[in-house]
């Protein structure tokens, strides 16, 4: 297993539990395909900065502090894993941070909640002026910010990402992940082997751009790597999350005890199964999953609507 205590000795304020890290079984019923499927439990190194967004966090904050950066800024909705584990690594290594969040400031939410909770200042703009990032950089430039993009995408976040597959086996065939900016899945190809495969399952619905976003963080030799990205389940889109999404999050509890959130991984999760089920995977085939984390999503859900 990867040595990440020397690698991560400058976030030494964060208590970060890689040895929390393991592949839970889930037992396939009716396997006549000999599918094995395990869960990669990255969502328990840290109740907060969980799952990948350590992972695409890493290296921006250690350039940012070699830099003698005293303020993060970054950007994001009001359901995004990225803005809250961020105001968290930042608030843990006395740094300042700002989140720019898009859409209107009288629009709260949980996840928005606890980023000020853990210390970071939010300026909100309208979807529009969002769009241009460039231009909201260029506003706030003279006060020395150092800016991570949104969801942690870019070169570094990938390289950060592509750390993941030190936990992950090496005779497994596909290894799945749920897609936002498609950063941690542009690190993961980064690290594949010739006799793998990454999935990942868009969770934003028209986002025809993402494979030019993924090719961009990636190496020519890179882009020729196995990889599909599937558009199929994003159940109306970011954050939508129907009743049958629920229920289905519901049994992966009560039978497998895994729990998983709204925006991400039940969506991957709820693919798998289907895909299984339509005999998409070959004979034998060695799956793993990227648990991602972010289940603080799930407390915008009313209370007891789920049971974990």
């Amino acid at each position: 297993m990867l040595i990440l205590t020397n690698i991560f000795a400058f976030v030494r304020m964060i208590d970060l539990q890689f040895n929390n890290i393991s592949l839970q079984e889930i037992v396939l019923l009716n396997n006549t395909e000999n599918i094995s499927l395990n869960i990669l439990r990255l969502d328990n190194i840290h109740p907060i900065i969980s799952g990948n967004k350590w992972f695409k966090l890493q290296y921006y904050l250690k350039e940012a502090i070699a830099g003698k950066f005293l303020t993060i800024a970054t950007f994001g909705g009001a359901y995004s894993n990225h803005i809250v584990a961020t105001a968290e690594a930042c608030t843990k290594n006395n740094l300042e941070c700002f989140g720019i969040i898009r859409g209107d400031e009288h629009r709260t939410s949980h996840t928005l909640e606890l980023a000020k909770a853990y210390g970071m200042q939010l300026l909100f703009v309208n979807r529009s002026d969002f769009k241009n990032k460039d231009a909201i950089k260029e506003k706030y430039k003279h006060h020395n910010w150092y800016w991570i993009n949104e969801g942690g995408y870019g070169l570094k976040g990938a390289e950060g990402a592509a750390d993941i597959m030190q936990f992950v086996p090496v005779d497994t065939t596909h290894i799945i992940i749920a897609t936002g900016t498609g950063t941690t899945f542009a690190g993961l190809l980064k690290n594949l082997l010739p006799h793998q495969k990454v999935m990942g399952i868009n969770v934003l619905k028209g986002n025809i751009s993402i494979n030019n976003e993924i090719n961009s963080l990636l190496t020519e030799e890179e882009q020729h790597k196995n990889f599909e990205i599937i558009n199929d389940y994003h159940f109306g889109g970011y954050a939508k999350h129907p009743k049958e999404l629920i229920e289905f999050m519901k049994q992966l509890w009560l039978q497998y005890n895994l729990p998983t959130d709204i925006v991400y991984t039940s969506k991957m999760m709820f693919a798998i199964f289907d895909l299984i089920n339509k005999n998409y995977f070959p004979t034998n085939s060695k799956i793993v999953a990227v648990h991602s984390g972010g289940l603080q999503g799930n407390f915008s859900l009313p209370v007891n609507t789920l049971p974990f």
